[in-house]
């Protein structure tokens, strides 16, 4: 028997629809490439991805078909997300912190036919242009802000003037393919992992939720973490969703820059990499500024330093959420926080719980497993491979790459190394690629470089394993400093001493002007190892 509701599909233009009918003049401000603020609301941005979608099929895009963006958080950017999405083609955002022959080699293994791009990537388009698929290029500015080009590119303002706002939009099966994004690729070639219009409806949904990241309709959302990494973090379409108004910093991104948003706009809601959070922190202590209006912000990327956490809950009370997730969930997997059954307890034991990546909100399933796939217990002690299947986690890579990604239970191998403990708390001990093992135990790059950034003269660090003719493997210390500060690696030693075993303590520092990041962000530790080898 089956039940007797009616048949709505989940696809991505209701959330739109929705925000448009429901929360029709909720502001939609974005500071534009040439550091402009723009106004708009949801109503607007629905009419103009009506266009959008009207010029995408002008060009003979529809179903199924690729199209590609190249641009900073904006609301022509999501314009462009709805529009595609709407007639069922797949928006495929690229990242432009990859070096350009992977963005050919991207756009080639993802057959875009379009590419949509802001300003300021026209150069390094113009680099690799011999090299790319694309049969249009439409970049994001009127007749008259349209740089010179050999991209015979259209303004994107004259683009879509000439359509319509009528075109139907969805009509297709939920599971339909919405949205195409690649992993960075740090070890071979990035893999597309390729979402559904299901899975992104459900994603924003998860993320409404009061133990996830529980936007509300009252709420000021600036969404740091840029539109062209996994979905902005479900951001792009929660918040519509919610009707929460919306800041869009574009691509200036620096602590002066973030924190003119977050005071003018009174921003109550925030998500970034630890990267950005410190330089805000820095801008803020160095200006003597305050916080009124934040309430919460969301740390994810990588692992969450203590000294960020301290320092918003404590200096500018600020909440502050750890998540976990990657392009293959969608990309929330875990969110931080501490647990009912933890409440009364004491701060040292809230900041130890705080400080791990959380708790899988329902949709989300995990397991640790030994390197035979034996599970493991969930005791807080037994770190394995970190395992995870859901309604909106990767069963398979775009065009088979990779072959199959799952375990004969349907469960998707992470590459991380976590405990869990028993209140369902996921700790990430390390990536398996960058665990350290000294003779023959294990010890956790992440928890000596978190320990790292707590000293005020450190900008970044990175903790690497080199080899050793006795234990295989030790840790060597990468670090670089703050502006204006200097440490040697004697103090490095003695901050470290006692708060990690003494047989974890690197045998070398090394001092760097800049550690090298990937495209999202992170610490490329693959490149970090070349520079190493090479000193």
């Amino acid at each position: 028997m089956r039940g007797l509701m009616q048949d709505w599909s989940l696809t991505v233009d209701r959330i739109i629809d929705h925000a448009a009918r429901v929360h029709a003049t909720r502001e939609v401000i974005t500071r534009r490439t040439d550091g402009t603020i723009h106004r708009t609301d949801y109503a607007t941005i629905r009419h103009r991805a009506k266009r959008v979608s009207a010029a995408l099929r002008k060009i003979g895009i529809g179903l199924g078909d690729r199209v590609a963006t190249l641009a900073w958080n904006s609301e022509r950017h999501m314009e462009c997300w709805y529009g595609a999405m709407g007639i069922g083609a797949v928006l495929h955002t690229l990242n432009p912190r990859l070096h350009p022959d992977q963005l050919a080699w991207i756009s080639h293994d993802a057959g875009s036919r379009i590419l949509i791009l802001d300003t300021s990537f026209i150069g390094l388009i113009e680099t690799v242009r011999e090299q790319l698929p694309f049969e249009h290029y439409i970049v994001i500015a009127d007749a008259q802000t349209l740089p010179d080009n050999s991209l015979d590119a259209m303004p994107y303002e004259e683009w879509i003037a000439g359509a319509d706002d009528a075109p139907e939009w969805g009509g297709f099966d939920e599971k339909t393919a919405c949205g195409l994004c690649y992993t960075s690729g740090t070890t071979g070639n990035p893999k597309g992992v390729l979402y559904s219009h299901r899975s992104n409806v459900l994603v924003s949904l998860m993320a409404l939720g009061k133990g996830a990241l529980g936007i509300a309709p009252d709420d000021i959302v600036m969404p740091i973490v840029p539109m062209f990494h996994a979905n902005a973090w479900a951001l792009a379409f929660a918040a519509p969703a919610a009707g929460a108004k919306l800041v869009m910093p574009g691509g200036q991104l620096d602590g002066a820059s973030v924190f003119e948003l977050l005071d003018k706009e009174r921003v109550t809601f925030a998500a970034a990499v630890p990267t950005v959070w410190l330089s805000l922190l820095h801008h803020l202590r160095q200006h003597g500024l305050a916080l009124p209006w934040l309430r919460r912000v969301v740390i994810g990327g990588a692992a969450l330093p203590v000294a960020i956490l301290r320092a918003f809950e404590e200096d500018y009370d600020v909440e502050v959420v750890h998540a976990w997730g990657m392009t293959e969930t969608s990309p929330i997997g875990t969110i931080g926080g501490v647990p009912a059954a933890l409440a009364q307890a004491d701060e040292a034991t809230h900041v130890a719980q705080q400080l791990k990546q959380g708790r899988p909100p329902f949709g989300v399933e995990l397991r640790i497993t030994d390197e035979n796939g034996r599970d493991l217990p969930w005791d807080g002690a037994s770190p394995g491979r970190l395992m995870v299947r859901g309604f909106a986690v990767a069963g398979a890579y775009f065009n088979g790459a990779g072959g199959e990604i799952l375990d004969e239970h349907g469960f998707f191998d992470t590459g991380d190394m976590a405990t869990i403990d028993t209140h369902g708390t996921m700790q990430i001990t390390d990536r398996a690629k960058d665990v350290i093992k000294s003779g023959g135990e294990w010890i956790s790059s992440i928890e000596i470089e978190n320990i790292t950034l707590s000293h005020p003269a450190i900008a970044n660090a990175a903790a690497i394993g080199v080899p050793h003719p006795k234990w295989d493997e030790r840790p060597l210390l990468v670090v670089e400093l703050r502006s204006g500060h200097s440490i040697g690696a004697d103090e490095l030693r003695a901050h470290l001493d006692g708060r990690i075993a003494r047989w974890w303590m690197p045998d070398e520092y090394v001092f760097l002007n800049a550690i090298p990041l990937g495209a999202t962000g992170k610490v490329n530790k693959a490149a970090l190892r070349k520079i190493i080898r090479n000193r």
